[in-house]
């Protein structure tokens, strides 16, 4: 599904979006690399969902987006690995506006070349890995699970891997949820509405229109195996394409 093509408004909105973007980022670096020091990074879970926000709320706005989160108490008092589908630039800043307890992201590798998201990223402790490398990419993310577990922390993770897929909703990999059997957290789906409609491209140029974010009960993955791993994702995978309206026979 492509977006219609933007007006003259369009584009005046989203360069001001990425401006203040990149300002914000200035601003906010260093106070975030100070609590850091300050706190010798007790403070890490405070600024992840407090600066997360204040980052992707305003640079939404600022694009005309609204943005609004439905269904926030499925989000269970105990670790969990969050997944969100992800087809558009904008998801960066969907995920940042969540503002999610106790959470780390799995992001690309290719992130770090950004001096600030390298100094954040690190800072913050979230998990940088190389989706064309499988190998070293499930090692990275199990080298994580004693982190995770110590620390009670949750994690987000896109099944697809990357906006770039087929369709609405892209084939699902298992790393997410082989994750969570190892880890013994249950999944809860997020599913972002809208976004794949306002976006171009891999840049911040977009729309302006309506972005939700559902947040979908817990599914827990105790009698989950390897087995019948694939059926369990195809499930997950199915009902989000319910909830995007795709056809499933078509």
């Amino acid at each position: 599904m492509q977006p219609k093509a933007l007006g003259t408004l369009d584009y005046i909105r989203s360069f001001l979006a990425i401006a203040l973007f990149f300002l914000i980022l200035l601003i906010v670096t260093p106070i975030i690399v100070v609590l850091l020091l300050l706190s010798l990074g007790q403070l890490t879970n405070f600024i992840i969902s407090f600066f997360g926000p204040i980052i992707g709320r305003p640079v939404l706005a600022a694009a005309g987006i609204r943005f609004r989160i439905v269904n926030r108490e499925n989000i269970p008092d105990r670790p969990v690995v969050f997944i969100i589908n992800h087809c558009s630039t904008l998801d960066l800043l969907v995920i940042l506006a969540l503002g999610l307890p106790q959470v780390r992201f799995v992001a690309k590798y290719e992130l770090q070349y950004n001096p600030l998201f390298f100094i954040l990223g690190h800072g913050t402790g979230q998990v940088f890995i190389q989706r064309q490398k499988t190998e070293k990419a499930v090692h990275r993310l199990q080298k994580s699970y004693n982190r995770l577990q110590r620390k009670q922390l949750s994690i987000l993770a896109a099944p697809e891997g990357s906006r770039k897929h087929e369709g609405v909703i892209g084939p699902f990999k298992k790393g997410p949820f082989r994750m969570a059997m190892d880890l013994d957290y249950p999944i809860v789906p997020i599913f972002v509405d809208g976004a794949w409609k306002l976006s171009f491209g891999g840049t911040l140029l977009a729309k302006k229109g309506d972005v939700t974010a559902y947040i979908h009960p817990p599914i827990a993955v105790s009698a989950w195996s390897l087995e019948n791993l694939e059926q369990h994702i195809e499930e997950i995978r199915n009902s989000y394409l319910k909830w995007a309206g795709v056809d499933q026979h078509s």
